[in-house]
């Protein structure tokens, strides 16, 4: 791979390593031939090349100290050894959505990696197997040469009342079709797999709990991008082919966009030494779980895109002359309200991290699920918000090209024109950037991805209602009550009660 040339370091130097890969992509019914100069494409790049530039400039925040290399490594790269360095993924998440107002495409690698630390790690407890040492010279090389983990878990599903052995079609889920003295060779799909282009290797992961039925399914794996069988259809997003004419302003964010893409394998070949699990049904559900908790905190990353669009809706009100006018302040209140809602379950997950037996930390699970289950909700009212105040000249401003005209130029920048001392240019460019994160192409990642991105709300309140032990709370009011003779089980605080409590790390 190009990637493992040399080290990368800047965002520039990861640009560079994208080049000359042998990547099968469609878009538009057409194969890509660099990626890198695609107008649609590029943005997504740039995002991503923002959390190297992020690490040199903000080192503290966005770097971290690795006990497996011993290097000062990215941290997204990085297996969480405290709480705090859980908190610090969350505020570096949130800097990063302030920066690109966008997906950056690197939380669900990281997460992936937390995640399958402690589960290989009690994998080889239960099977006597060598997952955690492959596990950890992976993260090694990867460490050490700085490259981009992406994680690929949803698969397309087929008929979601069926598991994958029950499938019509047993490539719907990824699975192990034939395996020699080598490794393993899979095929199916992944969907929906953000960033996946962008990256230099992949890891597998199953996406559901499985039964001993479903073993072949059971297939944990690291995969170059580039690997061969492996084929990408890019999707749609809206507006994304205003990317691709002249000028910046209809864009709405010309430098930052997000990536979606269909993974297709077909016989993709994995060498012992990258798999991670293979067959351990039981554990998938584990792994799956774990993930989603680090994952679902994750989302801490729409904050920092709130914060733009709050920017944003200020920035419209003062072009319009109305800063000061008591319900559009009102307004801006509310949307500060609902993000930092979103931020406080997030980070206070974060802060309750305990450790686990490989010596990771995970974040807690229920306020995890609040967090995202808040994702699911409060984005949209933050964008409805954000239109109210921007009023209808968002959905009806005139193009770019328009404007640049000799003749209807002059009458744009005469009847659109809004506060005086306002360049009118300024006011559509900022219009264009509300429209981009609440109807564009970054809506994508703000709005549709928040709702089911890391399991849809209903995943979230199935969580919910398992630890909210409903039973000791209960007891609480009846013992206020003076009732003793209708006590209920259990009777102790549930695991999520006692995290709260805890006054010293624990393993679990």
């Amino acid at each position: 791979m190009a990637a493992e040339s040399k080290v990368i370091r800047s965002g520039d130097d990861y640009i560079e390593s994208l080049r000359n890969r042998n990547l099968k992509i469609y878009l538009f019914g057409e194969l890509v031939k660099e990626p890198v100069d695609h107008p649609i494409i590029r943005p997504s790049i740039n995002a991503v090349a923002e959390t190297y530039d992020l690490a040199m400039r903000e080192e503290s925040l966005a770097s971290a100290d690795s006990s497996i290399t011993g290097l000062k490594v990215n941290r997204f790269l990085h297996i969480a050894e405290s709480a705090e360095d859980l908190v610090l993924q969350n505020k570096m998440q949130r800097k990063l959505g302030q920066n690109t107002g966008t997906c950056f495409q690197r939380c669900v690698g990281m997460d992936a990696m937390n995640s399958l630390h402690s589960t290989t790690f009690e994998i080889d407890e239960k099977h006597g197997t060598d997952y955690h040492k492959r596990f950890l010279e992976f993260v090694k090389m990867v460490q050490k040469e700085n490259l981009v983990i992406g994680g690929a878990m949803t698969d397309p599903k087929g008929d979601r009342s069926k598991g994958p052995s029950e499938q019509d079609d047993p490539d719907l889920f990824t699975r192990v079709v034939d395996s020699d003295e080598k490794g393993v060779y899979v095929s199916g799909a992944k969907a929906h797999q953000t960033g996946c282009i962008n990256s230099h290797w992949i890891i597998l992961m199953p996406t559901i709990r499985l039964t001993e039925s479903d073993k072949d399914w059971a297939i944990v794996g690291a995969i170059p991008a580039d690997v061969e069988g492996l084929t990408y259809i890019y999707g749609r997003q809206s507006c994304d082919t205003r990317a691709m004419e002249d000028g910046d302003i209809d864009v709405g964010n010309a430098k930052f966009g997000g990536q979606e893409a269909l993974m297709v394998l077909e016989r993709v070949f994995i060498p012992w030494d990258k798999i991670f699990m293979n067959g351990e049904f039981e554990f998938a559900s584990m792994l799956v779980e774990r993930f989603t908790c680090y994952h679902r905190r994750s989302y801490v990353c729409k904050t920092g895109l709130g914060d733009v669009l709050i920017g944003a809706a200020a920035t419209i009100a003062d072009y319009n002359g109305v800063p000061k006018v008591s319900h559009i302040k009102d307004k801006i209140i509310e949307m500060t309200h609902l993000n930092e809602t979103i931020f406080a379950a997030g980070i206070a997950s974060s802060h309750q991290g305990q450790k686990m037996k490989s010596g990771v930390y995970l974040n807690d699970d229920m306020l995890a699920q609040v967090c995202k289950h808040n994702v699911t909700r409060f984005p949209y009212e933050i964008s409805r918000l954000a239109q109210d105040i921007a009023g209808g000249l968002m959905v009806t401003l005139p193009s770019e090209q328009d404007f640049r005209h000799p003749e209807a130029g002059p009458m744009l920048k005469k009847y659109l024109a809004g506060r005086k001392g306002v360049d009118v240019e300024n006011r559509m460019r900022i219009l264009r950037l509300i429209e981009n994160m609440t109807l564009g192409r970054n809506s994508v990642g703000y709005l549709t991805e928040s709702m089911h991105g890391a399991g849809s709300p209903q995943a979230q309140r199935i969580q919910i209602q398992r630890q909210m032990q409903i039973g000791y709370k209960k007891n609480l009011a009846k013992n206020l009550a003076g009732i003793t003779n209708d006590i209920e089980e259990p009777s102790e605080p549930s695991d999520y009660f006692k995290r709260v409590f805890k006054t010293r790390d624990s393993v679990l």
